[in-house]
């Protein structure tokens, strides 16, 4: 039975794959970046990571056993004696895939896959903010509400204050105006007759 043995099979069979992925790995530790599809960045990921840490290891059993596997001297050397030290105090996560759509011709998602730099800090991880335990909560909850409760009273009470000279005021002026705009329209009125 073959339970929880999943890999990426490509749809090719066992040598071919090795090949492929040979091959690819062999494009990544050259250029550092390489596009290719979603399905071949995923299934080449974890292949080239464990390749990179027997490169970190640095015997020479772990080269032979990269050379068997990459299938290429130069880029096994060019990984074991240049690029190792960009992944020395990385623990894993050493590359990257950014998907990049779809292709033209036949739909297929397409992929970046690249080799992260030494001095890339990643993403980070965002710190949430630590909730406060439900006793604490709800006693401040109270103070903020009648705090605000009584600032309402304090304000509609100013207000109250300022409106009843004002009103005052207000009536006064239109009794006054009241009976000389009643003179006024009384002339206007016969004015009008006459």
């Amino acid at each position: 039975m073959r339970h929880r043995k999943h890999s990426n099979q490509l749809g090719v069979k066992k040598e071919h794959r090795e090949a492929l992925l040979a091959n690819l790995s062999t494009a990544l530790i050259t250029h550092g970046k390489i596009k290719t599809t979603l399905k071949k960045a995923k299934a080449l990921r974890p292949f080239v990571e464990k390749v990179i840490t027997l490169a970190k290891k640095g015997s020479l059993h772990n080269r032979r056993l990269a050379i068997s596997r990459v299938r290429d001297t130069g880029a096994v050397h060019e990984l074991f004696e240049e690029k190792v030290e960009q992944f020395r105090e990385r623990n894993g996560g050493y590359t990257r895939i950014y998907k990049l759509g779809t292709r033209r011709g036949d739909a297929a998602e397409m992929a970046l896959i690249e080799l992260i730099d030494a001095d890339d800090e990643g993403y980070g991880k965002k710190s949430k903010p630590k909730a406060k335990s439900k006793k604490a909560a709800k006693p401040a909850v109270e103070e903020e509400a009648s705090v605000a409760e009584e600032a309402a009273v304090e304000e509609d009470a100013s207000e109250v204050k300022e409106q009843a000279p004002a009103e005052e005021e207000v009536v006064e002026e239109t009794k006054a105006e009241a009976p000389e705009e009643s003179e006024a329209s009384g002339e206007e009125e016969a004015d009008k007759k006459g």
